[in-house]
């Protein structure tokens, strides 16, 4: 669907194209055939020629008929839609003044102006040209999603060999071989093999992702080094890739409050030109000037008046900040949601997998005995290297991430409920519970009370004991993401006030609050409480986004003015949410926040530029400076101004993803 829409839009640009350089070279007749041109260039005798004006008459209703045809189509849909803008306006224009020229070559007083409805026509279907190149080139996004997808497959046949099928002809349970250097065709999870999987283009993540047997791929990752086997998990409308696309194509269809406001706007300048133009040329009339002055007038108004700029401030916009979003992994269901987040006063975050890894790791070593903090997590490694315990787990990770070795255990053996105990290097080795250690009598000999500390914190504490001697603890607690600390600072640094809301201990929470520097937090919050807690946030007179997981958050999701699902993965369709961050990043709720501001702003700049240029120009337009300084603008550099305008406004648009306060 994204794939047709965005051919039939190229169709579009090439007919400008086309009719803007046939237009141009019928226009060069018209100009040669016009006495105004001709004295200007002080070429009247030698271009000068019996019936010359009926050749300038035929070369200028050719351009009026195939340069100027969209405008003409454009005005009846227009009018049949009730909805005049700037489709009536450019055909009334081109209409009014093409039919005086003719009536004057055909025996009516007056002064023709082909040259300037020829040139008009010209520079009208060349605005349009560059304003579709421009909307194209924001919605081509959309097509390199599309193409990220190979056309074909290696499917693995069970008795060991392969073949190449279309993707479309696969089926959940498929076996998949892909080569080094190939793209993943659909989702599916790795069977056999490991390798690094590049997903910058769909997730936004900087670094190739290491994948082995039993983890997640998507279909349009690119496969690193090595060749693997994938097992089809997901196909056609199912995949993470489609899913994206069609979330991207609906948040640029969506309606935006500030569209809404632009569209209002010109149609009401579509009516003050209308009249402006009448009340022009009424008044040219009434002041004893000749009626082609006055019409001129009259045409230039209307020109000058067109609401392209201003219809096109916002939907540019629009169209580059969701591709935009998009290509970083920031997936906007709901344009006005988004819209709300350049305003918003707080942001709650749900603690567990999204401030936090959701995982238990190592956050403190206290050494005792005169031993170090190496020796101390080396040996509770070797003892829980022989567990499946999370405590365990935490322990054993933490001594690879520190880049120590532990010898093999041995006698291992669990202490029910207690902990566990062996022999490392000849000596008799336990990782106990602060209970145990106290049943045994064995209180640690340290100073300054800092395991106390740890256990205030609410973090789980266990014991290093060596031949009955307490040698240390290690705490642990659910690790927070280094990520979250930016997170928080960006936010703060843009008066966004931090909240944490947690189903967790108080102790947990203030210790999570006081490392990441959050301005508030709530503890204890079961999730169906959640939400009256957002309730309460708005009844204070905040704008409030909720970043959640979006399945026990849905509630708060729903209730916040913007719902943030974070860590979606590859599972996208999250319905309560307005907007989906693929990554596990909290930086990225950031990110959003920036886009939107800078988004709004760019907004903001293009409907001041559109409105106030023809604040400006209207008048001028009009004539109103010729009594005082002589001042007066021609149809054609009418045209000229009101497709600059257009332009700037598409450029500004453009410029949307150059800025430098959008850090992804």
């Amino acid at each position: 669907m994204a794939a047709q829409g965005h051919a039939g839009h190229a169709d579009m640009v090439a007919d400008f194209r086309r009719r803007f350089w046939i237009s141009l070279a019928l226009t060069l007749p018209v100009l040669a055939t016009s006495h105004m041109i001709q004295q200007f260039l002080g070429l009247r005798d030698a271009l000068a020629f019996p019936g010359d004006r009926y050749v300038g008459f035929g070369f200028a209703s050719a351009v009026y008929f195939y340069g100027g045809w969209p405008f003409l189509t454009g005005l009846v849909a227009e009018l049949r839609a009730r909805l005049p803008g700037m489709m009536t306006l450019v055909a009334l224009a081109i209409t009014v003044a093409y039919a005086y020229s003719t009536l004057v070559v055909f025996g009516l007083p007056g002064d023709v102006f082909f040259w300037e409805t020829a040139t008009l026509i010209d520079i009208m279907l060349l605005g349009h040209w560059l304003e579709m190149r421009s909307v194209l080139g924001a919605s081509r996004a959309l097509e390199q999603l599309v193409r990220l997808l190979p056309a074909d497959a290696h499917r693995l046949r069970p008795d060991g060999g392969s073949e190449d099928v279309p993707v479309a002809a696969l089926r959940p349970g498929d076996r998949v071989l892909v080569k080094p250097g190939e793209r993943i065709p659909t989702d599916g999870e790795i069977s056999d093999g490991r390798t690094t999987v590049d997903q910058a283009l769909l997730t936004g993540e900087s670094r190739p992702v290491e994948k082995g047997p039993g983890d997640a791929v998507i279909g349009g990752a690119v496969n690193g080094e090595s060749a693997v086997t994938t097992r089809v998990t997901r196909t056609g409308a199912d995949t993470y890739l489609a899913q994206v696309i069609e979330l991207v194509r609906q948040a640029q269809e969506t309606r935006s409050r500030t569209q809404d406001l632009a569209d209002r706007a010109a149609l009401w300048l579509t009516i003050i030109a209308l009249s402006a133009g009448a009340a022009t040329f009424v008044a040219w009339l009434t002041a004893g000037r000749e009626l082609y002055f006055a019409l001129e007038r009259t045409v230039t108004v209307m020109v000058i008046a067109c609401p392209h700029a201003l219809g096109l401030a916002v939907p540019l916009v629009i169209a580059v900040s969701t591709t935009l979003a998009a290509r970083r992994g920031l997936l906007i269901r709901d344009r006005s949601a988004f819209e709300r987040a350049h305003e918003l006063d707080a942001i709650v975050f749900d603690k567990t997998g999204t401030l936090t890894e959701g995982r238990f790791g190592v956050t403190d070593v206290v050494a005792l005995d005169g031993r170090s903090e190496a020796d101390v997590l080396r040996l509770a490694g070797a003892i829980e290297s022989r567990s499946e315990h999370p405590i365990a787990a935490g322990i054993v990770r933490a001594v690879a991430e520190r880049a120590l070795r532990y010898p093999a255990p041995a006698e291992v053996t669990a202490i029910p409920g207690k902990g566990a105990r062996g022999i490392v290097e000849g000596t008799e080795v336990k990782v106990v519970s602060p209970g145990y250690v106290r049943e045994l009598g064995l209180g640690p000999r340290e100073s300054g009370g800092q395991i106390q500390r740890l256990l205030d914190q609410g973090k789980t504490v266990v014991y290093v004991v060596a031949d009955g001697k307490v040698i240390g603890a290690v705490a642990l607690a659910d690790v927070i993401r280094e990520e979250s600390r930016d997170a928080v600072r960006r936010l703060q640094r843009r008066g966004i006030k931090t909240i944490m809301l947690t189903g967790d201990s108080a102790a947990v929470a203030d210790w999570v609050a006081q490392e990441l520097g959050l301005d508030e937090y709530v503890a204890e919050v079961l999730p169906d409480q959640k939400a009256t807690r957002i309730r309460d946030l708005k009844a204070r007179g905040l704008t409030v986004a909720m970043v959640g997981d979006g399945v026990n958050d849905a509630p708060a999701l729903v209730e916040a003015d913007v719902g943030i699902a974070i860590g979606a993965g590859t599972d996208v369709a999250i319905e309560s949410a307005d907007i989906v961050l693929v990554r596990s990043d909290p930086r990225d709720v950031a990110a959003i926040v920036e886009l939107a501001r800078a988004t709004y702003r760019k907004m903001v700049q293009n409907l001041w530029w559109a409105t106030g240029y023809n604040a400006v120009a209207l008048p001028l337009a009009a004539g109103a400076l010729y009594g005082v300084a002589g001042v007066l603008l021609s149809p054609a550099l009418g045209a000229v101004l009101m497709s600059a305008s257009t332009v700037i406004v598409a450029l500004n648009a453009q410029l949307l993803g150059r800025s430098a306060t959008i850090k992804v």
